[in-house]
Formats: structure tokens, C-alpha cells, sequence
């Protein structure tokens, strides 16, 4: 195995350079390296490359336009990531009405094994997940402003208190092992399936916390497909051997499910932003094509009119 060794930010440029990269102003490409990290710049090289083979820049590719694609992804996963919070939100507070309404607010009522699936095979995960939130409890009972209102003036902690000290990983999983007709209450307030968010909320949860670490996101891929929605349809997205080539794995995908759990407004908002961010990349990409990065997200050319389709064609149509 070979060993990585320190490389100051002059051997940085050089490394660069060797691999075809203009570098028009080496203080500020050294200002950058320093503040951002090579290896985190260095990451979205791959569209710039003559070919998957010929791993060497493409003539004339700058400096300030690999920078360029790494801005647009940290304004993109920003975007996302404000979007990704009202989500996680809206979920607690939806799930948190439902189940303190039928199983009541304090934590020795709704906390109890018989609220959740009975399955046999997930009473292992159904008792874990209790053990989590009880810990949760424990921890912020007396660190969170929140909670520790609640314990020291009422002795225990409501659901919808709770849901604000808990991950979206533990709410998403909580759902999971819902009983089945209170996992079907949630849908219908979001007009999806229960198989929808069973597949959806995973895929949400992985996307935070990638926006969440600053991780690459635009050509990120999820190990699950979504179903085939009403959206691929109304796009036209085009198909290859009777599969849809965009919004399955890719981030349109994620934009379809955000499509669907976000209010109108939001989704409007979000569109637009991500549009004008779209917009600026095009603008300061010299030496490859913004096709090529839409490409790599799964966004087909139309997608912006994702956002004035009505709910009222949706899925269940």
C-alpha cells in the first residue's frame, strides 16, 4: 500500500497542474486549497477528465471552474438541506399529533411495546427503538430547554416535546414500526402510499446527513430505486429497455420525494433557487457543458416544471 504523505499547498498546485489543470492565480488557488482542503476540492475532478481512462484535465479547464462546480454543490446541498429540515419537521409534528392523540402524551403511555407492530420479526427492533428514545429522554431531560421544562414543571416529557431532541434517523425508523393503520393515517396526510414512505424516508434521512457533513451530492446515487411516480410520466423522462433513465437513484429522485412531502409554496421556492444555482454554473463552466452535470444528477432538461404540476394528479391518479 502506498503511503499518503503531507503535501503543502505549493506540491498541491504542482499535483494539479502535472494533471493538466490552468492555473491562472496561484494565490488564490492556494487561499482556496488552504480554506476548503484539496482532497475536498480535488473531488470534482471527475466531470473535467478527458475520459474515464485518461484521467488528465480537459484543455483549458481552470482552476476557477473546478471551484465553480464545487460552489454550485455546496449552494445546492444547502438548498436542500434548509428544504430537508421543514421535512423532518413536518414529519415529527404530523407523527407525534397522530400517536400522542390515540396513545396519549406522557412518556409511560405512547412509550409502550403494545402501541407499536406486533410482527413478530421486528419486536427486537421495536424494543431497541424504545431504548433509544428512553435514553433521549435521560440525556436531554435536563440539557434541552425544551425538555427540561417539561420535567421540572410537569414530571414527564409529551411526544411532540420528544420528537425535537430525536434524530430523523430514530423518527423514520420509529415509522417503520408503527402499527400499519396509524402508519396509513401519516400517508394519507401527505396523499403517498405507506409503501411510498417506507421507501422514501431512508432515502431523506441519507440525504441529510450527507448535506449535513458537506459530502458530495450532486451525482450522489442511493442503493434504492424509487417506484415509477405519475411525475416520470408527466416529464416524458425519457427510458431505456422499458426503465426511466433519470429520477430512480439519482437526485431528481430525491426531487421527485421532496416534490411530494413538501407544501406547494415550498416546493415553488425550493425550484427556484435550485434553478438560479443551475443557472450560475452554466454561466462559469467553460470547458464542459452544464448538460453534462445535469447528466450526472438525473435531471432531465424539463424539470423545472415539476413544480407547477398539481397534487391533484398525483400518484393516486
Amino acid at each position: 500500500m502506498v503511503e499518503k504523505k503531507f503535501k503543502n499547498l505549493d506540491e498541491q498546485l504542482e499535483i494539479l497542474k502535472y494533471k493538466g489543470l490552468v492555473i491562472q492565480d496561484e494565490s488564490f488557488a492556494k487561499k482556496i486549497l488552504l480554506r476548503e482542503n484539496y482532497f475536498f476540492i480535488n473531488g470534482y475532478r471527475y466531470p473535467f477528465f478527458i475520459s474515464n481512462s485518461n484521467k488528465k484535465y480537459i484543455e483549458g479547464t481552470s482552476f476557477e471552474e473546478l471551484y465553480s462546480l464545487f460552489l454550485f454543490d455546496r449552494a445546492f446541498r444547502n438548498i436542500i438541506f434548509k428544504n430537508l429540515l421543514i421535512i423532518e419537521n413536518n414529519l415529527k409534528s404530523i407523527t407525534s399529533y397522530q400517536l400522542s392523540k390515540k396513545y396519549g402524551y406522557r412518556e409511560r403511555d405512547y412509550l409502550k411495546n403494545k402501541n407499536f407492530t406486533s410482527k413478530p420479526e421486528k419486536q427486537r427492533q421495536v424494543n431497541d427503538l424504545i431504548k433509544k428514545m428512553k435514553r433521549q429522554i435521560r440525556v436531554n431531560g435536563q440539557q434541552h430547554t425544551a425538555t427540561q421544562h417539561y420535567v421540572s414543571n410537569y414530571g414527564y416529557i409529551p411526544m411532540w416535546i420528544l420528537v425535537k431532541v430525536l434524530s430523523f434517523g430514530i423518527v423514520s425508523e420509529m415509522f417503520t414500526v408503527l402499527k400499519k393503520e396509524d402508519q396509513q393515517e401519516i400517508c394519507e396526510i401527505y396523499r403517498i402510499t405507506r409503501d411510498e414512505m417506507i421507501t422514501y424516508l431512508p432515502i431523506l434521512a441519507n440525504y441529510r446527513n450527507l448535506c449535513a457533513h458537506e459530502d458530495i451530492v450532486y451525482d450522489n446515487r442511493t442503493q434504492r430505486c424509487i417506484d415509477d411516480t405519475i411525475y416520470h410520466q408527466i416529464l416524458k423522462i425519457e427510458k431505456e429497455n422499458g426503465e426511466y433513465c433519470y429520477g430512480k437513484n439519482d437526485l431528481f429522485a430525491l426531487i421527485i420525494i421532496m416534490k411530494q412531502v413538501l407544501d406547494y409554496e415550498d416546493f415553488l421556492n425550493m425550484t427556484l433557487e435550485l434553478d438560479r444555482t443551475i443557472s450560475n454554473l452554466a454561466y462559469n463552466l467553460k470547458t464542459i457543458s452544464i448538460d453534462k452535470i445535469m447528466n450526472l444528477m438525473g435531471f432531465p432538461a424539463n424539470w423545472t416544471e415539476l413544480a407547477t404540476i398539481e397534487r391533484s394528479v398525483d400518484i393516486n391518479e
